[in-house]
């Protein structure tokens, strides 16, 4: 029985989750502009709440991205310390497929279209269909402008569910998709996510841990002579 502790901070949310005695504790709050403020107690907290101690935890989670490029570097900050100091692996979630995860135990949505605000008047998108209890991305991740969302996602079915803010800055890039009540990650969505690639050895050292930023890759491609 795995011990993990979660973090995300790649957005407005700080968000916390400790999977411990196969129960999950969870805390979230939006934090727009002091995540380092917010985090440590909140694991602190989190910790006390569950009679746990660092030392009891096999593996850090952490939201990798994409999402605020300093919301992302801090939660991989603060992950990344708390597993060096206890010695432990680390494994990295995508803040999109969060956003699935999210929508599956609010709504029970299989087929979910994420979407972050980007802004820059893009969004960061993500296409995810839950089959055979893991969810399977049908495109990858990308940063695209809201108005060809439409010709990127595939096979659309009238049973998608939206998550994410991208779909509260920009609501009409679909019409007649249903929505999810998830807006924000959340740790305790992350964390599931977290022990399915536990089980499955998907996990990295401190030192391998990359973010996911995705603006960064399409501003690289589109350098002269690249």
């Amino acid at each position: 029985m795995s011990t993990i502790l979660a973090i995300d901070t790649s957005t407005e949310a700080c968000s916390v989750a400790l999977l411990y005695c196969n129960e999950i504790t969870h805390d979230f709050k939006i934090s727009a502009r002091d995540h380092t403020k917010q985090i440590l107690p909140m694991i602190d907290n989190i910790l006390k709440q569950s009679n746990c101690s660092l030392s009891q935890i096999d593996a850090i989670a952490f939201g990798q991205g994409p999402g605020s490029f300093t919301g992302v570097r801090i939660g991989i900050g603060v992950a990344q310390g708390l597993a060096l100091g206890i010695d432990k692996p680390m494994i990295g979630v995508s803040t999109l497929m969060t956003l699935a995860q999210g929508a599956y135990r609010t709504n029970n949505a299989t087929h979910v279209l994420a979407a972050i605000d980007a802004r820059m008047n893009e969004v960061y998108l993500g296409q995810y269909r839950y089959e055979h209890n893991q969810w399977q991305a049908l495109i990858p991740e990308c940063v695209i402008a809201p108005k060809c969302v439409f010709d990127k996602v595939k096979n659309l079915s009238s049973d998608t569910y939206s998550a994410g803010t991208g779909w509260q800055t920009y609501p009409d890039m679909i019409n007649n998709i249903k929505q999810s009540d998830i807006l924000l990650p959340h740790a305790q969505d992350l964390v599931v996510l977290a022990q399915q690639k536990w089980q499955n050895n998907e996990w990295v050292s401190v030192g391998d841990v990359e973010p996911t930023y995705l603006r960064n890759e399409v501003t690289w491609k589109k350098l002269p002579g690249r």
